[in-house]
């Protein structure tokens, strides 16, 4: 009997397990999740602290028993692969609850360890991270426990505004710190100017080129010299991978402790594949390496490496677009392609336009600003990015799918959209940006 382990749950491990069990009903399928949980719906958690999601069952998906009756998958929580042997064809395994090590052997290894969170070494317990639901667990817990009142966020990524926001719906007073005064790194800087308008309309505290220094007790020192007192503090400073258990083997690492998978995610071990935030591969429309830490690529490719297994042939995955999207109050900040800082690497042109989401004078009429880069040799296009409180997302959907096909921006002239005036206008915003750099 052929023995798949799955190192990790969530997203990629649990899925990838799930689409196994259907395309083969004698498959032995193991998977070892370190944590507490082995699925649940971690883009959720920001908004369940916000009470936005009001039940936290609505972000589990399923247990270990779960699992096991439903599909005849062998999960098993608090269990920590620790190491892999790729010429055994063996992982050692350590239960975290009583301490025992075992080994065992697979002819299928997927990686989906994940990656953690960064954290500041500060010498407090007030100071927390948000990337499972064990986090939020805690989080919730010590609000409710200690009368929280006030929370300094540090950073200005998605995680620190998503939490910034639905902590502030919570009622808690919030604050928000970022060592520079690039904040919300997938977005054109200029366009983050609504994150700002936000928090000042809200009359929310924020500090630029700010860092902790020191705490002591319910007292921040920051570097600046201020000190300010706090309840809590919640830090979203970026990802590590999880590679501790295969760094030291002969399983390949990029320079930054990622997986380099080929286009069915196989590593440079052919019975071993890396998927999810651990593996890195390129972009689809540009010669480019890239990593997209979201939840669309690990579904992606926990069904092509299912289809690679079971069936010995899989459509190969084609490459990343990197779209992404992140509410922040009442708008919507999104993006897709390369990153603003990956446009040098090209002889680019850019074209914008801002107009109303649709026909302006219907009611409900929202503002958008959508932006496109193009490659100025091939016209296709490279980058776009759009903000708006309606709409914003849909265009960026749009474009996804006209640079998933590597049309130009000059053939944006000829999108037809569904044209009714509560949803687009006769020339949508996306036909606008086209018609404009056709002087470009």
């Amino acid at each position: 009997m052929t023995h798949i382990i799955i190192v990790g749950g969530v997203a990629g491990g649990a899925t990838v397990a799930s689409q196994l069990r259907r395309l083969n009903s004698d498959y032995k399928i193991t998977v070892y999740e370190k944590d507490r949980d082995v699925t649940f719906a971690n883009c959720g958690l920001p908004y369940y602290l916000g009470g936005i999601i009001p039940d936290r069952s609505q972000l589990l998906n399923y247990t270990p028993e779960g699992l096991k009756e439903q599909k005849d998958i062998d999960a098993h929580v608090y269990h920590e692969v620790t190491h892999v042997d790729p010429s055994k064809k063996e992982v050692t395994v350590k239960n975290r609850e009583n301490g025992e090590t075992f080994t065992d052997n697979y002819d299928k290894l997927i990686l989906s360890p994940g990656c953690r969170a960064n954290s500041l070494p500060l010498d407090t317990d007030m100071a927390f991270t948000l990337r499972n639901l064990e986090d939020t667990d805690a989080i919730e817990n010590y609000i409710k426990q200690n009368n929280v009142k006030k929370v300094l966020i540090v950073g200005a990524g998605y995680i620190s505004l998503e939490v910034l926001e639905n902590l502030y719906h919570h009622g808690l007073e919030t604050v928000l710190i970022h060592r520079s005064d690039k904040v919300n790194k997938f977005m054109d800087q200029d366009m983050n100017q609504v994150i700002f308008d936000a928090m000042d309309e809200r009359k929310i505290d924020y500090r630029l080129n700010e860092e902790i220094d020191t705490v002591e007790g319910k007292t921040v020192h920051f570097k600046s010299g201020k000190q300010e007192d706090f309840d809590m503090i919640i830090e979203g400073l970026g990802i590590v991978p999880n590679n501790e258990s295969f760094k030291d083997t002969d399983i390949k690492l990029d320079d930054d402790g990622y997986v380099p998978v080929n286009a069915y995610f196989q590593t440079n071990f052919e019975d071993i594949y890396a998927i999810g935030d651990i593996a890195s591969y390129y972009y689809r429309h540009v010669d480019l390496p890239t990593r997209v830490p979201l939840a669309w690529g690990a579904h992606r490719a926990a069904s092509i490496v299912a289809q690679h297994i079971a069936l010995d042939s899989a459509p190969p995955f084609k490459g990343f677009l990197g779209a992404n999207a992140v509410k922040f109050f009442d708008y919507t900040l999104t993006s897709v392609g390369i990153s603003p800082n990956e446009l040098k690497h090209f002889n680019y042109g850019m074209t914008e336009n801002e107009q109303y989401n649709h026909a302006s004078y219907f009611p409900g009429a929202e503002r958008i600003h959508l932006r496109v880069y193009f490659d100025k040799d091939t016209r296709r296009i490279l980058r776009a990015a759009a903000v708006g409180k309606a709409g914003a997302d849909k265009r960026i959907d749009v474009l996804s799918m006209a640079m998933q096909n590597n049309m130009t921006i000059d053939e944006l002239t000829e999108f037809e959209p569904a044209y009714a005036p509560p949803y687009s206008s006769p020339k949508d915003i996306i036909n606008m940006v086209g018609y404009k750099a056709q002087s470009k």
